[in-house]
């Protein structure tokens, strides 16, 4: 019964931590603001849904497999975003307009907008 208990509420957290990262990313105007919402919050509201999950299946196999894909999560859903933040400012040329940045691009010059 505390088991239950324990997963339901860690599922609980995580959905409301990914439905309130829905809502940041609607209200936020620039790309960047967005990525940065969805990268921390998805990250986080993933770990706790799957958390939830690991406790309700116990330790098995299976919360074994759940793990590892927590692993990965952590892993690549930081450098996807920031691979698609990188990919924005590259390609958008009015983005000094929108927010300020500093421009590290590798060209040898760093530039404040």
């Amino acid at each position: 019964m505390i088991r239950v208990i324990i997963g339901g509420v860690l599922i609980f957290a995580g959905l409301f931590v990914l439905g309130i990262a829905t809502i940041g990313i609607f209200r936020f105007s620039t790309m960047l603001n967005r990525i940065h919402v969805a990268a921390k919050c998805d990250t986080l509201g993933a770990l706790l849904v799957l958390s939830g999950l690991i406790v309700l299946s116990g330790f098995n196999v299976f919360s074994l497999k759940l793990a590892l894909v927590i692993v990965f999560l952590w892993l690549c859903n930081p450098a996807a975003s920031h691979l698609v933040a990188r990919a924005e400012v590259k390609t958008n040329p009015n983005l000094e307009q929108i927010c300020d940045f500093l421009d590290m691009t590798g060209e040898g010059e760093i530039k404040e907008c």
